[in-house]
């Protein structure tokens, strides 16, 4: 399946600051939670459930459509099925390299939740369509990492911090934060008070973007006394009429809360007393040992009890475990609270096919009823419907069906007050079906109609499955100052030197000693060697880096010559070769760079001509016109275009740089200049000119004066 995007309007932002999401399930329908979001190289899952009404590689999210080796982060909003049974799948058959991580209570419920699918999938289908075994759970249980609400955990950059979501023991609203951008998922939940469960909190940031659950749409719930009330009334006259009720829910969630009101109310009704209560599921019966742990984790009606009773409230007076559905003697009025909640198989199917021929029994759905469910389809009062054992076989339906839910999810009137709350620009709806997801975006943007196209306006999306949401962000950068270099404040205009550090998405400046301390990052100096064939002497070679950076520094040792340039670089006479060695870093590698460029232009310098085979460097008898073209191509090479000859080229040359005029006569060798810093430098390119190619002969004597001079003793070395 090919990506489609719903996009923001282009701007000029550039690619990495587009945060993308994508719903791989969830997205316009009810099932197969599975949502992504990438910024800046990082990747985050939240939820990996399966479909309720489907079965198999079916029940999937779209896990095809993405990359799973590319998730850093898988988190879990609580444990039902459609939020968290492809899990192992996901861990155990895939390339998923990340980590995962739920509460401490989805996990302890989790693996007992995921043991009865299994099992259920196992008897439903062949061994073949099974998406994992018990062997791939109990692996992937293993790597599972748990947190604490209002805990903040950071992987690789990546921080996340789980808030009370309501919906069910150990539900979690993630507020995660990459690359500065915050996004809160709050996965299924509830605002509404009930017996033992927190309402959801209202994190204490603002986000950038809010994904949050679409289930009733513009749909507004009943209040909670007044189904209690019908719940109650209703049970009540169906036993007296000698009917049976069977409430159908999940193993864990609604399931506790009804228990909470059934026992109650058994209690205050002693007219009741003989009347049985049971639920029919192992499953609820194991993990009702978590409840019991986890009671702290609940709201502070049930804290009260346990604390000032001294009693548990889930070790329930009036209402019985049934172990085995074949030793239930089904005799008499009665109610059974019984797994699972849509009906599509289980204890729950059983007893509907059993009680539904008979107008005096009563079914009361009691939670979310997703589309192409046994649950959703009875809910139109069909007069028949078909058996679980298949065949063709039809069960009749005659009797009577209600629908009082008490599934923790929130309705329009909560949902938009969360929003407001939050202040969220960016909302994503998901996990909802298309026609109440598209209706509780239209309520939202009639709502926020007056911000349109002004910078408070509110975005509302809500994709498809594989549908891709991009959304621009443009963060500033900061720098926190550290260690010695934040000892004293900072002026204005003070110039701030240090080495920036960046982990993840924080940037860090601080100065070398302070490295290891505060970024875990130590210091190591390199040193560099270069090693070139020059055949030339040392005082030649010390000439010529002069020329270049002036004062050159004699390092020799009795073993051998060096000079060492800038305090940076030291070059080691090394016959046959130079060697040259500096400390490792920007500036000192330039130095070197240029370093070397002058040692391999020696032997073919102007400045330089070989005597012997040896490489010995003289100049021999030259005479007039080869001394003026040599002392010429200095000057060239110092002053360039500003030389121009005299009348009589042999006479001298004029060096002319902006207003200032220099004088050189070839003739006495004389600089003439009333602008001292140019007749100096002259003077001093003139003077090395002459030491290079005079002081090399064979009596080894100077230049003194002028041109007579010269001819003189070279007349006097020929003789």
């Amino acid at each position: 399946m090919s990506f489609q995007r719903q996009t923001m309007e282009a701007e000029p932002f550039d690619e990495s600051d587009f945060l993308e999401f994508i719903a791989l399930g969830g997205g316009n329908e009810v099932g197969r939670s599975c949502h992504v979001i990438s910024y800046k190289g990082k990747t985050v899952m939240l939820d990996a459930g399966v479909h309720p009404a489907m079965n198999g590689m079916a029940a999937l999210p779209f896990y095809d459509d993405y990359d799973l080796s590319t998730i850093d982060v898988l988190l879990i909003s609580h444990f039902h099925l459609d939020h968290a049974a492809s899990l192992p799948y996901v861990m155990m058959r895939t390339d998923f390299k990340g980590r995962v991580f739920m509460t401490h209570p989805t996990k302890a419920i989790y693996r007992w939740l995921l043991s009865d699918y299994v099992r259920v999938s196992a008897i439903s289908a062949n061994d073949s369509s099974a998406l994992y075994t018990d062997a791939d759970l109990s692996a992937s249980f293993e790597r599972i990492e748990t947190v604490d609400y209002h805990s903040t955990t950071e992987v690789d950059g990546i921080k996340f911090t789980a808030y009370h979501a309501g919906h069910v023991l150990g539900a979690a609203m993630y507020f995660v934060e990459i690359g500065g951008i915050k996004v809160l998922f709050t996965g299924d939940y509830s605002r509404e008070e009930d017996r033992h469960l927190n309402v959801a909190e209202v994190p204490p940031q603002r986000p950038d973007i809010l994904i949050t659950e679409s289930t009733y749409g513009t749909s507004t719930h009943q209040p909670r006394q007044e189904k209690e009330t019908r719940l109650l009334n209703l049970i009540t006259k169906t036993i007296l009429n000698g009917g049976r009720c069977l409430l159908p829910v999940f193993s864990l969630g609604n399931a506790q809360e009804l228990l909470l009101v059934l026992d109650e109310y058994w209690q205050n009704n002693s007219n009741l007393e003989g009347i049985p209560v049971f639920y029919a599921s192992s499953l609820a019966r194991k993990c009702l040992a978590v409840y019991q742990t986890y009671i702290n984790m609940m709201n502070d009606s049930i804290r009260k009890k346990f604390r000032d009773d001294r009693s548990n409230p889930f070790q329930f007076k009036h209402i019985r475990s049934l172990k085995n559905l074949e030793r239930f003697d089904d005799l008499g009025p009665c109610v059974m609270v019984a797994s699972p909640g849509m009906l599509q198989n289980g204890v729950s199917r059983e007893l509907l096919e059993r009680w539904a021929p008979d107008a005096k029994n009563t079914l009361i759905v009691t939670g979310y009823s997703v589309e192409g469910t046994l649950a959703k389809q009875i809910l139109n009062e069909p007069s028949e419907f078909p058996s679980i054992t298949g065949g063709g076989i039809k069960v009749p339906r005659r009797c009577f069906v209600e629908e009082i839910s008490f599934a923790a999810h929130v309705d329009y009137k909560q949902n938009s007050e969360f929003i407001d709350l939050l202040n969220a620009r960016n909302i994503i709806l998901v996990h909802g079906e298309q026609t109440n997801m598209g209706r509780l975006k239209s309520a939202l943007l009639s709502k926020y109609k007056d911000l349109r196209d002004s910078p408070e306006e509110i975005k509302i999306f809500n994709p498809r499955n594989s549908e891709e949401v991009r959304l621009p962000f443009r963060g500033e950068k900061i720098a926190k100052v550290m260690g010695t270099l934040a000892a004293k404040h900072p002026t204005n205009g003070q110039i701030l030197s240090g080495i920036l550090v960046q982990k993840n998405f924080e940037m860090s400046i601080l100065a070398v000693e302070d490295l290891p301390e505060f970024s875990g990052i130590g210091t190591t100096t390199v040193l560099q060697r270069q090693s070139v064939a020059v055949d030339a002497s040392s005082e030649l070679v010390k000439f010529h880096l002069q020329q270049m950076f002036g004062a050159v520094t004699d390092v020799s040792t009795d073993q051998e010559v060096g000079f060492c340039v800038m305090d940076a670089i030291t070059v080691w006479c090394r016959k046959p070769s130079l060697v040259i060695e500096w400390e490792g870093n920007m500036i000192n590698d330039a130095i070197a760079d240029t370093v070397l460029a002058i040692l391999l232009s020696v032997d073919s310098s102007p400045m330089s001509v070989k005597i012997s085979s040896k490489g010995s460097h003289y100049t021999g008898h030259l005479d007039r016109p080869e001394k003026i073209e040599r002392l010429l191509v200095f000057l060239d090479a110092q002053f360039g275009t500003t030389v121009e000859p005299m009348e009589n080229p042999d006479d001298g040359v004029y060096i002319k740089i902006d207003q200032n005029v220099a004088t050189v006569n070839f003739r006495s060798m004389e600089v003439i200049c009333s602008y001292e810093p140019l007749r100096s430098r002259v003077r001093h390119v003139v003077d090395h000119a002459i030491g290079t190619f005079l002081p090399l002969n064979d009596n080894g004597s100077d230049f003194r004066n002028g041109d007579m001079d010269l001819d003189e003793r070279e007349l006097k070395s020929e003789e």
